[in-house]
């Protein structure tokens, strides 16, 4: 028969058991046999409770640690492409760098990459990573025909789980036989895009069924941009040595054209080494300006001014952005040069260059140089910043889950999370709750998620609406600053609600909800682009509130009578409640209180004085009856009367 020494012997081997194997980084069926092993052994409840908790903490650890890593991997290979872009020297060299990190980054069998041949009207195979077969490294598609073609034709990703079987793509031939030789089954593939043209396409593929999620699907066009980006830089630079070969048959020309050339080249390889070795936008403005010799300012996409060295405030001109996107080039505007800073199609901000009138051609290319590696500086931030808001979304969206019926909430797990992103939950803290109109939802989200590093918080979704967690004891204020800022940000109403401050991770999914009912009762107030908490919305608040603060509200409504009254003697609220109980007539005033019509009116001025001359509208009337009978009661309960 078992002892109990014997059980408790068994659960602390359990443990250093479960420790080991943490620390060994075994799967979850490992983890999970120490548990087993000591139900075996005849644990008691208290004991086996223990290894069941710390199983189930180890799993925890487990995932979050694996997540960390995926996702560390991919902001490794995003990094490690951006230090291929900034040799631009060898072509190859960086789309099979490419091919590569794609492969390894989506876990495919074979990644590969075809070109556009426009005087073919086709698209051709350029590099393979993982592929066996010949005929398949061979492949020319036609356009429109197979994943490839259709994907090089529409310059939209096309994803399928089996291409074998997925009648959605014009099959040739040709290509079923080299896809069956390399025996592919599912396939992805995302254009490659320099403007607004497309040169080609990504694709990673495995050699059984496999459905690609749209994490997948944005990372392998992430991966795309970079290339997209390679590819025009490596264009720029081939331009630039072929100029260099024709000048050099000219003496002169060609050793002024040179020395242009090294500068550019020079100038290039001192900010792309500037933005790898992680400098600021700031540091990359400074840099523009002293090699041209004018004043910078950086803008991004929405037109907000990201830096500006020795220039004054810059009208941005649409045109001008618009015909540098367009053409791919710098572009005079007003006495200025402007370049459309830009990645693959889309457009991440602009570089305006004044007090240099005229350029010549070396220093224009510099300058669009310089767009380009502003672009992977803007690109490299986002994808910093969109990894980082991932990993504050997740957190948010298990702070503000609630506890199941039979479940629990790992608070300590939380609270350590959240402190390794510098967010201290034992500090008081709200939670806003927004919503604007559902066409502007990303761009609420982006400017919530701003404001949250700001204020060293946490921003998400939650059930269609934008959910802001930030440290302050005064809700209220922070929801109508920021509803007023965003409102007047982004053109539209933004309403937000509010609740808190809530302490500790365990009240923060009520807080939420209560945060939630606010925005519901400022929506039905009619009180749209306005923020508030319940606390400022009256009798409302102390209706929809979870915790019900009565003194609280007593106090805010009627706090001034009474310390009145407390102090003087007089009965200034006793009047009060006389005067409403009978419609607000002054003569049955008196006569419930026995005193002259005077006095009544006496008494009322004092309460203007001390509530405010409109104490007596519709509005706070109400307010003040509602916190007259919620006194009452109170008293009421005290001492066993009603005054």
């Amino acid at each position: 028969m078992t002892t109990e020494n014997d059980a408790s012997t068994a659960a602390t081997a359990a443990l250093r058991q479960l420790l080991a194997l943490l620390a060994a980084d075994a799967p979850a069926e490992q983890l999970a046999r120490p548990a087993a092993q000591a139900r075996a052994a005849g644990a008691g409840p208290h004991d086996q409770d223990v290894i069941d908790e710390a199983t189930r903490t180890a799993l925890d650890i487990q995932r979050t640690l694996a997540q960390r890593r995926r996702r560390e991997a991919e902001l490794a290979a995003l990094f490690d492409t951006a230090s291929d872009l900034a040799a631009l020297r060898d072509l190859d060299s960086v789309l099979r760098a490419i091919v590569h990190r794609a492969r390894t980054l989506l876990g495919t069998d074979v990644a590969y990459l075809t070109l556009n041949d426009p005087a073919a009207g086709d698209t051709f195979m350029r590099v393979t990573a993982g592929s066996v077969s010949a005929k398949f490294q061979q492949l020319r598609l036609g356009m429109g025909e197979g994943l490839g073609g259709l994907v090089a034709q529409t310059a939209r990703p096309y994803a399928s789980p089996d291409y074998r079987t997925d009648h959605r793509f014009k099959h040739t031939g040709t290509i079923d036989e080299g896809v069956n030789e390399e025996g592919l089954r599912g396939i992805l593939g995302v254009p490659l895009r320099v403007g607004r043209r497309v040169i080609g396409v990504l694709f990673a593929a495995d050699r059984t069924p496999r459905d690609f999620a749209p994490e997948a699907i944005a990372l392998l066009s992430s991966l795309a941009d970079h290339a997209a980006v390679a590819i025009d830089s490596a264009r720029l630079l081939e331009e630039t040595r072929s100029a260099l070969v024709e000048l050099n048959a000219a003496n002169g020309t060609a050793r002024a054209h040179s020395d242009a050339l090294h500068r550019a080249a020079d100038a290039h390889d001192r900010l792309t080494d500037l933005v790898l070795r992680g400098g600021a936008v700031d540091d990359v403005a400074r840099e523009i300006a002293a090699l041209l010799g004018g004043g910078l300012a950086i803008h991004d996409a929405d037109g907000t001014e990201l830096a500006r060295l020795k220039t004054g405030p810059v009208i941005l001109s649409e045109q001008g952005i618009e015909a540098s996107r367009r053409g791919g080039r710098a572009v005079p505007v007003d006495g200025s040069w402007v370049c459309a800073v830009l990645a693959g199609p889309e457009l991440l901000g602009s570089l305006v260059l004044t007090g240099r009138a005229d350029l010549t051609d070396a220093d224009r290319h510099l300058f669009e140089r310089a767009g380009l590696v502003t672009a992977l500086l803007l690109l490299l931030r986002r994808s910093v910043a969109e990894a980082e808001d991932r990993v504050r979304g997740e957190l948010l969206d298990d702070l503000l889950t609630a506890q199941q019926p039979g479940g629990h909430r790992t608070t300590g797990s939380l609270t350590l999370r959240a402190r390794k992103l510098d967010i201290h939950l034992a500090r008081p803290h709200a939670v806003l709750v927004l919503t604007c109109d559902p066409a502007l939802r990303s761009r609420l989200l982006t400017e919530a998620a701003r404001r949250a590093r700001l204020l060293g918080g946490l921003a998400g979704t939650r059930g269609g609406h934008t959910v802001l967690l930030a440290p302050t004891s005064h809700p209220g204020a922070l929801a109508q600053e920021l509803a007023h800022e965003l409102t007047r940000g982004l053109g539209t109403p933004i309403t937000v609600g509010a609740a808190g401050p809530a302490t500790g991770p365990e009240h923060l999914p009520h807080t939420h909800d209560e945060a939630h009912r606010c925005l519901q009762a400022l929506e039905a107030l009619g009180r749209t682009g306005d923020g508030a908490a319940l606390t400022d919305l009256g009798f409302l608040g102390v209706l929809l509130g979870d915790r019900t603060d009565i003194t609280g509200y007593v106090d805010r409504v009627l706090g001034p009578v009474l310390t009145y009254d407390a102090q003087r003697g007089t009965e200034l609220a006793r009047t009060l409640t006389a005067y409403f109980h009978h419609g607000a007539s002054l003569a049955r005033a008196k006569d419930a209180l026995h005193v002259h019509v005077n006095t009544v009116v006496q008494r009322l001025d004092r309460v203007a004085q001390l509530l405010g001359p409109d104490w007596n509208t519709p509005g706070k009337a109400l307010e003040i009856q509602v916190a007259l009978r919620l006194y009452r009661l109170a008293e009421q309960g005290r001492d066993g009367s009603v005054p």
